[in-house]
């Protein structure tokens, strides 16, 4: 790791990003223990009532994960964690493979078995397939069904004791993040990249804007539960809680104040599109049916990558930042 070398000029960003990351993992360690709870609840006493609590506990818990998803260093990048909370994309269907087998092996789930299983069935997409997926609804699965109560409730507690060891270790990563130079530029990077996937793969594929020209609501996260716009609203949330304010001081810091006010007002022009969307009731399939649809999330799409331009590259640039290779740019 670089050395810790540290400056007053770069430490109050970073003690900012730091403690607003260490928000935004207190807040998913509150909902996936919300999760781990209301799981329990509901297989101990099955009922239509405790089901709809859980399913909106799992929405809770799974947008407080979108709102720190950019985060992709410190504890979060050990041992694929972010893929333990959300195994995406998903294209050759792992997530319902896997669960069918825990399903159909006859065996009881535990958390730790999960632990060390594949983690297309260890995190957020597979407790949406057991409790949303209609083809289990079609072969006679109920989500309090014996296996299928074991496995919801290993799963969200394998996702609340990763939150547990993530938030812990973020603490503990406090001293070297704000005194080391070059994490300024990761957690730059780490947003930038964010960005990169929201628009070039959780909008575009969708949209058939990128790869095969043809509209694929599968390719969007969260088709299943129909949450693919609050995902992608959560996510632009957490880049306004938890990683604009250090920009806004990184900014300021470097004499860079004129680019503060086009910052926040694109954060806010495209949430603005995104909760006008959420208002109209429909889910981002539902909407590309439609050529209405589909040029709405064409309008959405374009607020999103007017963002990325500006952090990507206008901010990015004059900061010093350079742009190279991360994952959105290939699978």
């Amino acid at each position: 790791m670089a050395a810790a070398t540290g400056s007053a000029t770069d430490t109050a960003p970073r003690a900012i990003w730091h403690a607003d990351i260490a928000t935004g993992y207190e807040r998913l360690l509150e909902s996936t223990r919300a999760l781990d709870q209301a799981t329990q609840r509901f297989c101990d006493a099955p009922s239509a009532s405790a089901l709809d609590e859980l399913k909106g506990d799992w929405r809770d818990a799974f947008f407080d994960w979108q709102r720190v998803r950019f985060v992709d260093f410190g504890p979060i990048d050990l041992d694929s964690r972010a893929w333990q909370f959300q195994f995406w994309p998903d294209s050759k269907n792992l997530v319902a493979r896997k669960a069918d087998y825990w399903l159909s092996d006859g065996r009881t789930a535990t958390s730790e078995a999960i632990a060390g299983g594949s983690i297309a069935v260890q995190g957020f997409p597979a407790l949406e397939y057991l409790l949303f997926d209609a083809s289990l609804a079609g072969r006679g699965i109920k989500p309090s069904d014996a296996q299928a109560c074991a496995l919801l409730t290993a799963i969200a507690g394998h996702l609340a004791q990763e939150a547990t060891e993530v938030n812990q270790e973020w603490q503990a990563f406090a001293t070297f993040y704000k005194t080391t130079d070059t994490l300024t530029d990761t957690t730059i990077h780490a947003a930038m990249t964010g960005l990169e996937i929201l628009v070039d793969r959780r909008l575009a594929s969708p949209l058939g804007l990128r790869g095969t020209p043809q509209v694929n609501p599968y390719a969007a996260d969260a088709w299943r539960s129909g949450v693919s716009l609050g995902t992608l609203r959560a996510s632009i949330e957490g880049m306004k809680r938890y990683f604009a304010p250090g920009l806004r001081a990184l900014l300021a810091e470097r004499g860079l104040d004129e680019l503060i006010a086009p910052l926040d007002e694109q954060l806010a022009s495209t949430l603005a599109e995104i909760q006008a969307l959420e208002k109209r009731e429909r889910s981002l399939g539902e909407m590309l049916e439609t050529q209405e649809g589909y040029a709405d999330l064409q309008s959405l799409f374009i607020e999103a990558s007017q963002l990325k331009q500006l952090i990507n590259g206008r901010i990015a640039a004059a900061l010093g930042v350079v742009t190279g290779f991360n994952s959105s740019d290939g699978d």
